[in-house]
């Protein structure tokens, strides 16, 4: 069985996010989606709150999973005895620090192979910062998330 995991803080989760969850579950026969803890970032959503709106958002997809992890990314796939890894790329500068850290993954593990997946142009200039930071000017991100991502969002920031 070829198990993949799909790391990210997904802060929301994004409909870029989804387009590359649903791309990857039909070359793979198990996606996991990862949680992944950035100590750098102050999220609007906790661990738990991202997960279950991962768990509502991918819902129609029988062979994705949603988990969470805090460590080394290497060590969660080695647990789940996955030696795939989703990456999605929107742009150059992506490709730039994903090279860099696959790059790193594969010296720490050389089993483990990275796939990037290209993100459809309609989603090429999305990010969750991009989301949070429209819908806290009070703008339509209808195009950006789900509508239950969309009234979570709204209720986090009292709009």
């Amino acid at each position: 069985m070829k198990i993949a995991v799909y790391p990210g803080s997904f802060d929301p989760v994004t409909k870029g996010h989804l387009d590359i969850i649903e791309r990857a579950s039909k070359l793979f026969d198990h996606v996991i989606v990862t949680v992944m803890f950035n100590q750098s970032k102050a999220p609007m959503f906790s661990p738990d709150e991202r997960i279950a709106l991962l768990e509502k958002t991918t819902s129609h997809l029988s062979n994705v999973s949603v988990d969470k992890h805090m460590g080394l990314l290497i060590d969660y796939l080695k647990l789940k005895e996955a030696r795939i890894l989703v990456k999605g790329l929107r742009a150059i500068s992506d490709f730039e620090a994903e090279f860099q850290m696959a790059s790193v993954n594969q010296k720490l593990c050389k089993e483990i192979e990275t796939v990037f997946i290209m993100t459809r142009t309609d989603y090429m200039y999305l990010s969750s910062s991009i989301v949070k930071e429209v819908a806290s000017f009070g703008g339509d991100i209808s195009d950006f998330v789900t509508e239950e991502v969309k009234n979570a969002i709204f209720k986090k920031i009292g709009g």
